[in-house]
């Protein structure tokens, strides 16, 4: 009788824990909205969540600190005219969010240190160029200011956001509505799955389809797709019969899957959370009570089972912190923001090890904050790779890159007319200034005039 082998890996104990009680954020109206977006973005500073509004469409901001019971007059993010559908945090500035709305429009805000004491209704920048409901919006992972966003007129727009231009418009080459879009690592790859049973490798800059699969699953639920490690292709999606199923994809070789996998028979659509550091995917179905995780590695089946998260009540979306955030001294290799009916919940991944010092091998150089790229060199040709930190004296920040809107080159693209209004009004104030600085010139010329006159 053969015994069966146990795959070693550091990471087969990882378990998963619900903070206390005390520290969750509590009374938060999460919204109705049946979008299958994370409703929840995170960063270092700041959690967000789309929340409940009436008359238009609101997303609310904590700082990570602010846990317990939140005030039902809390002030929100509220200048959009429809339901916010997607939110992200910039990954370059820890004070900018962007925010897609069913008002076709999509939102840059900047957030001040220590949160919001009043509703926040003027964005710093207002892009405005799909014809449909925006629900999908990912930044550039290391140009400075690129934002893709992708809306149900099943158009691709990259934006230089610091002017607020549309620089490439991808409008021919999805037939149908797209169910997600990401980056690669370094941002010169651009993924998408679409309606039309299709996933596609796109060249960013151009907007041509490198290579394409045709029915990656073969069910017509929405198909989830996203970069790993090595430049593969993790998809989640339904078999004929609706199982959910995940499968990992050689884009050299789309012909066939390296592993396709059956899961369960839920009907929630698995978003997919990829940790380039550890290998570790990690899936949280919407309307789920658990977080699946596996390992991606170049040994067959390629995706292993390490465990599960599992609780009572069901996820409405999930915020994921970028590794910079987490608490190395504790081995927390990953932390999940989970949103209740009225409540977000963090909950945080930790593998368990003895000693308190820290565990290099846990922890390899991470994806800092700082840009690699400029926009303006990005969309000329420019690729940048991510620059790496490191995690051993835990994160320590330092300025972040500042958000610089070109006011001069926005009043002449299609951004929000309230920006030119903004405008205006600044050049009065200037041209008001300079009037009383005339004035007070002319007043002391006459005066030293004068006193010569004496003398």
């Amino acid at each position: 009788m053969s015994r069966k082998v146990v795959r070693t890996s550091k990471f087969r104990h990882v378990f998963g824990q619900a903070v206390k009680a005390d520290q969750c954020y509590d009374d938060i109206r999460i919204s109705q909205m049946t979008w299958d977006s994370t409703f929840c973005s995170v960063n270092p500073k700041f959690v967000a969540m789309i929340v409940e509004a009436s008359g238009g469409g609101a997303f609310m901001v904590l700082p990570l600190s602010k846990t317990g019971r939140i005030d039902m007059s809390y002030p929100t993010v509220c200048g959009h005219k429809g339901p916010v559908l997607d939110i992200e945090w910039c990954p370059h500035n820890d004070n900018i969010i962007a925010s897609g709305s069913e008002d076709c429009t999509v939102m840059i805000w900047e957030i001040p240190d220590g949160g919001l004491t009043s509703p926040l209704r003027e964005p710093v920048v207002k892009l405005e160029g799909h014809s449909k409901r925006v629900g999908i919006l990912s930044w550039h992972p290391t140009a400075h200011n690129v934002l893709l966003t992708a809306a149900c007129d099943n158009v691709v727009i990259l934006w230089n956001v610091a002017c607020g231009q549309a620089v490439v418009q991808i409008d021919s080459v999805h037939t149908d509505l797209i169910y997600s879009a990401c980056w690669n690592l370094d941002g010169s790859r651009i993924l998408t799955s679409c309606k039309d049973k299709k996933l596609r490798l796109l060249d960013p800059r151009k907007g041509t389809v490198i290579a394409e699969k045709e029915k990656p699953h073969e069910g017509h639920r929405p198909v989830r797709a996203v970069f790993v490690s090595e430049g593969k292709i993790l998809t989640t999606g339904f078999s004929r019969m609706s199982e959910r199923q995940v499968a990992l994809w050689d884009p050299d070789n789309f012909s066939e899957a390296l592993t396709l996998q059956d899961l369960d028979t839920s009907s929630g659509v698995l978003l997919p959370f990829f940790d380039p550091d550890t290998g570790i995917i990690y899936l949280c179905g919407k309307g789920d009570s658990s977080i699946r995780y596996y390992e991606v590695t170049d040994e067959a089946p390629y995706v292993h089972y390490l465990s599960m998260y599992s609780s009572k009540e069901s996820q409405k979306g999930m915020g994921y912190m970028p590794k910079r955030g987490l608490e190395v001294n504790k081995c927390e290799i990953s932390r999940f923001y989970k949103l209740h009916e009225r409540k977000c919940e963090p909950i945080v991944m930790t593998v368990p090890r003895k000693s308190d010092l820290f565990q290099e091998d846990l922890y390899p150089d991470t994806i800092g904050p700082e840009p690699s790229v400029e926009a303006s060199d990005w969309f000329a040709g420019k690729d940048g790779k991510p620059i790496l930190i490191s995690l051993k004296d835990g994160f320590v920040a330092t300025k972040t890159k500042e958000f610089k809107v070109h006011k001069s080159l926005l009043s002449t693209t299609t951004c929000s007319s309230g920006n030119r209004n903004g405008d205006s009004a600044d050049l009065r104030s200037i041209q008001e200034e300079l009037k009383q600085l005339k004035a007070t010139v002319e007043e002391l010329t006459q005066r030293v005039s004068e006193l010569e006159g004496k003398n």
